[in-house]
């Protein structure tokens, strides 16, 4: 059936009746690295618990490569899934032409372009968490003694250069001044790269690393210099290392899709929005064996900032823009 097609089938309020499900929603996850890998990881551990609910059935796959990605949709989709999550990136041509194949399947999926009116059952999510890694970028501010931070990402896409923006615009709330080393590594998970960019950025005189990607907290552990966490909470792993995280939660997008579905109104959207603070998409991560640690004036400025931004009277700036070095 073609897109324009699927957009017949609507119910008389203009409701997707197609994609309705009653019961628990069979869900399948579509990942390019392995579910431990921090991003992914958020959308595993959501769908996991909604699974432990009963609220899903869900099964998964990891390390499909984006040649790939288009077959494995395909598949899940014949096998009946009914909301196929993942990450688009690579693939965002193909990845739309098979979701125009399923006008019965909704697609819940990760992606640097917007959602398609005429492609009325996918829908579009990024990680909105530049409110936490503003956060963490106050604290990063106040922890450095070199006024030197290193920043290592994985590549100069949107959905990481906001929240590096971000993390600096918290930093500079605190000092103005600060230099900043800016490197991607051209990988979304290869630890022992990130690992020795971060140690050249030691070794250039940065005393806080932004931990965008695996690999860059053990660098900093074994060089006795501070980092800060992204997506997800490694403190329990680097207790004297991670001071801070910004965490992402994908519960209130998963849950926002799966009522959708439940109600027949799921549609091409943008669920980018419920990544916001304000919409419990994000937070930022309690210090743990840091508390104390982080300079009192910093520390309320972060709680200021932080309700501000959940009444919406302080906004976070979102900048796209490839960041780069001082």
């Amino acid at each position: 059936m073609t897109t324009g097609g699927a957009l017949a089938a609507t119910s008389l309020f203009g409701a997707p009746a197609r994609l309705r499900a009653a019961g628990p929603v069979s869900v399948a996850g579509i990942y390019t690295v392995p579910v431990e890998q921090q991003w992914v990881s958020r959308i595993h551990k959501a769908a996991e618990a909604a699974k432990a609910t009963g609220e899903v059935k869900y099964t998964f796959s990891e390390n499909v490569a984006n040649t790939d990605y288009p077959r494995v949709m395909r598949e899940y989709a014949e096998q009946g899934a009914k909301l196929i999550c993942g990450e688009i990136f690579g693939v965002e041509q193909e990845a739309r032409e098979v979701a125009a194949d399923y006008p019965n399947v909704a697609f819940l999926m990760g992606s640097s372009f917007g959602e398609d009116p005429d492609l009325g059952n996918l829908a579009v999510f990024d990680n909105y968490i530049q409110d936490a890694s503003y956060l963490s970028g106050i604290i990063a501010g106040a922890m450095t003694k070199s006024g030197n931070i290193g920043m290592v990402g994985g590549f100069p896409i949107p959905e990481v250069n906001r929240l590096m923006h971000a993390f600096m615009a918290g930093a500079r709330e605190v000092n103005p001044d600060i230099a900043y080393q800016v490197s991607f590594i051209g990988s979304w998970f290869d630890p022992p790269k990130a690992k020795e960019t971060a140690f050249a950025m030691i070794e250039n005189g940065a005393d806080v690393l932004y931990a965008e990607r695996f690999g860059v907290s053990d660098a900093a552990q074994e060089k006795g210099v501070l980092a800060i966490g992204n997506v997800i909470d490694t403190q329990p792993d680097y207790p004297e290392t991670v001071v801070a995280s910004a965490l992402w939660h994908f519960e209130p997008t998963l849950n926002a899709a799966l009522k959708a579905i439940q109600a027949g109104e799921f549609t091409a959207a943008n669920y980018g929005v419920y990544s916001y603070m304000k919409a419990g998409g994000c937070s930022l991560a309690p210090l743990g064996t840091f508390a104390g640690k982080v300079p009192e004036d910093a520390m309320k400025m972060v709680a200021e900032r932080e309700a501000a931004i959940k009444d919406g009277s302080f906004t976070v700036e979102i900048n796209d823009e490839e960041p780069k070095s001082s």
